[in-house]
């Protein structure tokens, strides 16, 4: 008789980071003996317990530390998303440097700035494929695994985004070791949620994670209401050694108003209680999905050598009646009766990725090379139709008297359909210079198809063809095992909607950016700090031409700034996670504007701080007790700078105790002062505020 015992372990790159452990043993008795499948863990390796990630695979999309990462990256972990009971992607991002809120299309999309510069269009990936792109539901929280906020330029390894930054969503990945958790919520808000979490293995080498959410309330007003429901399956099946699959779905439900806000009464700010809704409750709410499917396959091909495919589809939709301040003249000259259109909206986009990578590690003499090649192709198509009313409909805004005459939409003032395709190359290579020196260098070559079918009034088509090529380069300097320095430049590339007055396609935006940094992580890994000087500037953005209703591509923007981030787990006991951010984002050349002009919603200063301390009672039970601190300073309203959102400072209480094992009982409070206060603005009209005070109940229990 002979014994085989066989032992691994490897790590899948595909969309996060993740560790399968293989052991098999097999008792060989003769040729028709059984052979026994081998057992299989799947461990993730988000550092669950503390605030400081010691790697990320969005950065560069190899599994790299961050200490040798040439840029500024803050992951947000498991753990610090469950303290401050996140449950939308726009609760976490007052505790990350240089994050501002933007118009966020009355609630019913994410939209942030990074460094001063939106990222709409390609704000956030999932798993590294494209997340954001066409019109979606906001971000839910309840299967993100980690959230890494990757600052900097990310078009040579992404392709068309903005210079400030990009957001990696690595979401949660079966488990072979079984658990079910449960969590339900309430608050006063009118905040109802419960949320389930299972997962475990199906086979030896295959597994299951199920995650799903139901919500309902948490709305400003009474008159206002909100629905949602998630369905998420994942199953990993590990082929063999060498060779895993993995499939994720999330299916999003959402009913909620299109809420854009309170009016903004000639700049005079304060004059609405936060509450006013200026809509007709009676339109109902916009119904809004998100289907998607994302599949990978990793397989390694050597000891040095890996390959994956993947591929992403998805379809999102969005439509539903509003009534809403109208195009021209909305507030009348006695600064209260607020001119109206009913507005229906159908707002449907599909979007289908295909990645493929090779990774190798070699060497050249004494140099150590992490070398990716990579190819990509992706269509997404959206459609856009609105239909407004032909009649108006007046509200006072300081004593509104809603209607019920249902106003019907006639004026077809949108139709359009706009396809865009994309193929991309790209190759990196990551060299060891020595134990001290770390260079990265990559390039990737986009190219860029766009058309556009309006088919308001005369039908027209108009289509362009743009390529880019989009390279980074960055240097590091490790100079002892807890801390590093680091120098990079990069270029970045995104289209230009529309045509010129000569009919043809706009060149481009082109972004340059420059960073230096400064890293430091404790030598037990638990607490970590990035310090960070940028520099960006933008070229060919869109400007008012000489011949009026037509643009050029001749406006420059830029952003100047610093940026610092301190997190982890101080001692046993406490855990922080503070930052603080001054940005100089401005317009310096365009047509209208002056040179200098503050770009909208984009703070010069901004700063936050969170910090919870956990300690043992006598009977063994743990609790925790701590709050956090966040600051926004002033900030442009508009485009033209013509008033400006007031500063603002709101602090949270949060408390949790973890009775045993299975039982976590979490009581938070928002807002603490009730301040009123506004996050961001749309144009000159609306001003979006923030929640008034609230208090939030988390039961978690491990089924």
């Amino acid at each position: 008789m002979s014994t085989t015992i066989i032992s691994k372990k490897k790590q899948i790159l595909a969309a996060g980071l993740i560790s399968f452990t293989y052991a098999a043993s097999a008792e060989v008795m003769n040729d028709s003996a059984d052979t026994a499948l081998p057992e299989i863990s799947v461990t993730s390796a988000s550092d669950h317990k503390t605030y400081n990630a010691t790697s990320s695979t969005g950065a560069t999309r190899t599994d790299t530390p961050l200490r040798e990462v040439p840029q500024s990256v803050r992951v947000m972990t498991t753990q610090q998303i469950e303290d401050i009971g996140a449950v939308r992607l726009a609760d976490t991002v007052d505790f990350v440097s240089g994050i501002s809120r933007l118009n966020d299309f009355g609630g019913t999309w994410d939209n942030f700035a990074i460094r001063g510069f939106s990222g709409t269009d390609m704000g956030f990936l999932v798993n590294g494929f494209p997340g954001s792109r066409g019109y979606n539901p906001r971000r839910d929280t309840a299967t993100v695994e980690r959230i890494e906020f990757l600052k900097g330029p990310a078009s040579a390894v992404y392709g068309s985004s903005e210079p400030g930054g990009t957001i990696n969503i690595v979401t949660k990945k079966p488990q072979f070791t079984q658990r079910n958790t449960a969590e339900l919520s309430a608050g006063t808000g009118g905040l109802k949620r419960v949320t389930l979490d299972s997962t475990g293995p199906l086979t030896k080498n295959v597994a299951y994670r199920l995650n799903l959410m139901t919500e309902e309330g948490d709305s400003r007003s009474s008159l206002l209401n909100n629905r949602r429901s998630l369905i998420a399956p994942a199953v990993t099946w590990v082929i063999d050694q060498d060779t895993v699959l993995n499939y994720e779905g999330e299916f999003l439900q959402a009913s909620t108003p299109l809420d854009r806000g309170i009016i903004n009464v000639r700049g005079v700010l304060g004059t609405l209680p936060r509450d006013r809704v200026l809509n007709d409750p009676s339109d109902g709410n916009m119904n809004m999905t998100s289907n998607s499917h994302q599949l990978t396959l990793d397989r390694t091909l050597s000891e040095n050598w890996r390959a994956k495919v993947g591929a992403s589809y998805k379809e999102s939709s969005f439509d539903g009646f509003y009534t809403e301040a109208t195009l021209s003249n909305p507030l009348a000259a006695d600064n209260r009766t607020l001119n109206r259109n009913r507005t229906w909206r159908q707002l449907p986009s599909r979007d289908v990725s295909f990645q493929a990578e090779l990774e190798g590690k070699f060497n050249t003499g004494s140099v150590g090379h992490t070398v990716l090649f990579g190819a990509e192709a992706s269509q997404l198509w959206m459609n856009t139709e609105i239909l407004r009313s032909a009649a108006t409909t007046p509200i006072d805004i300081y004593n509104p008297v809603y209607s019920t005459t249902l106003l019907p939409v006639t004026n077809r003032t949108t139709s359009t359909d706009e396809n865009q395709r994309v193929k991309a190359l790209f190759v990196q290579d990551q060299l060891s210079l020595s134990q001290k020196w770390k260079l990265l260098g990559g390039v990737r070559w986009d190219q860029y198809n766009q058309s556009v079918q309006n088919r308001v009034g005369t039908v027209t088509n108009t289509s362009q063809q743009q390529s880019a090529v989009s390279p980074r380069a960055g240097i590091t300097y490790l100079p002892n095992d807890w801390s590093s320095l680091y120098l990079s430049a990069g270029k970045s590339f995104r289209g230009n909607s529309g045509v010129d007055v000569n009919g043809r396609a706009f060149d481009p935006q082109h972004s340059t950016a420059y960073e230096a940094g400064f890293k430091m992580q404790t030598a037990d890994e638990r607490l970590g700090a990035n310090f960070a000087l940028y520099d960006i500037k933008k070229t060919n953005v869109l400007t008012s031409s000489d011949v009026p209703g037509f643009s050029v591509a001749a406006g420059e923007v830029k952003s100047t700034g610093f940026e610092a981030d301190v997190y982890g787990q101080i001692n046993s006991n406490w855990r922080l996670s503070g930052n603080f951010s001054w940005d100089d984002a401005r317009v310096t050349k365009d047509k209208t504007l002056a040179a200098g002009t503050r770009l909208a919603n984009i703070p010069a200063y901004s700063a936050g701080l969170l910090v919870i301390r956990e300690d043992a009672l006598a009977n063994g039970s743990r609790y925790g007790l701590g709050g956090g601190i966040n600051y926004v300073g002033n900030r442009s309203g508009n485009t033209a700078d013509t008033y400006s959102l007031p500063a603002y400072t709101t602090v949270k209480l949060l408390s949790y105790w973890q009775i045993n094992k299975t039982i976590r009982l979490s009581i938070d409070v928002h807002n603490l002062f009730n301040r009123n206060y506004y996050v961001g603005s749309w144009s000159n009209l609306y001003v979006i505020p923030g929640t008034e005070r609230t208090v939030v109940a988390r039961l978690k229990i491990d089924l």
